[in-house]
């Protein structure tokens, strides 16, 4: 009994210095590990506040007066809540008429970005055109051109036509640009379609109209809502073409109505940043309201 039992005692001794050993390792990985999640995680909250201190400094100096950004500086608190900024902002540029110039402009443009995009990919990622790289690289060179390249020749040609100062100059432009972009997008994603229902709908009797219509839309549908979300908030902050095309005030965009507030020498920074409040929460509610759309389309075809 007694040899048994110092058995049993050396096995149990044997058995904590294994269970004290293991504890010892796991603690000095644990250690790192929480250490790196930390600061990882203040490294994020810091670089989240740098993203947004624009937003916070444009909200604070929104419902300032100018005297009181001018004594006390744009990072001072307001000394009371001022809304005469929006209201002057409101009367200044005529909002209501650049607000709808905007939105049915952003939302026709990405339209005919997201159908034209949709058309190109259809037919280079499946239709398996010759050359389909090459094009698909030329989408891209597109895409990568500065805007300042374009406006000569475009600026003579829509004047050409008559539509220098039309509103469908800004939805045309900004329309076969975001296409390319599109368009690149998609076909990657058409390049990967599987065959099989393809072959299906080929044997049932459908053609590549009612294909796309029936099997490839309702399946890449998710894809197309990100792209839709994208170009419109694009196409809402496009300035530089607005600029240039836009020359009356009742063709003309919200951002071009916040830099008409601004002269040469005078500048209301509380009304500007009014404007720009203004302005920030039409894209802001439409992103919200189409938050799950892009999280299922960012999310589409991660599993098969």
């Amino acid at each position: 009994m007694s040899a048994s039992s110092s058995v049993k005692t050396g096995i149990q001794a044997r058995m904590n210095r294994i269970e004290q050993r293991d504890r010892v390792k796991q603690s000095k990985t644990r250690k790192p590990i929480n250490l790196l999640r930390w600061v990882i995680l203040i490294a994020c909250v810091l670089f989240a506040i740098l993203i947004l201190s624009p937003l916070f400094l444009m909200v604070l100096n929104a419902f300032k007066t100018s005297q009181d950004y001018t004594q006390n500086g744009p990072l001072s608190l307001p000394h009371e809540l001022y809304f005469g900024g929006l209201v002057n902002f409101w009367k200044a540029t005529d909002f209501p008429i650049k607000f709808w110039n905007s939105l049915w402009i952003s939302v026709v443009s990405a339209l005919l970005s997201v159908v034209l995009s949709l058309f190109n990919a259809y037919a280079l990622g499946i239709g398996r055109v010759r050359g389909s790289s090459v094009i698909i690289a030329l989408f891209m060179i597109l895409t990568m051109l500065p805007g300042e390249g374009f406006i000569y020749p475009l600026f003579y040609m829509f004047n050409a036509v008559g539509m220098g100062n039309s509103q469908w100059t800004i939805v045309i432009i900004c329309g076969i640009i975001n296409m390319a972009f599109g368009t690149y997008l998609l076909s990657s994603v058409m390049s990967t379609f599987p065959k099989e229902l393809l072959e299906a709908a080929q044997i049932d009797g459908a053609g590549r109209w009612r294909t796309l219509r029936d099997v490839v839309f309702p399946i890449m549908k998710s894809n197309c809502a990100v792209l839709f979300i994208f170009f419109f908030i694009w196409t809402w902050n496009e300035f530089y073409f607005t600029l240039i095309f836009l020359v009356s005030g009742d063709t003309q965009t919200i951002p071009l109505a916040i830099a008409s507030l601004q002269g040469d020498r005078i500048m209301d920074v509380p009304t500007i940043n009014a404007g720009s409040l203004i302005s920030l929460i039409p894209a802001f509610v439409f992103f919200l309201i189409f938050q799950r759309t892009l999280t299922k389309g960012i999310t589409a075809g991660a599993v098969k």
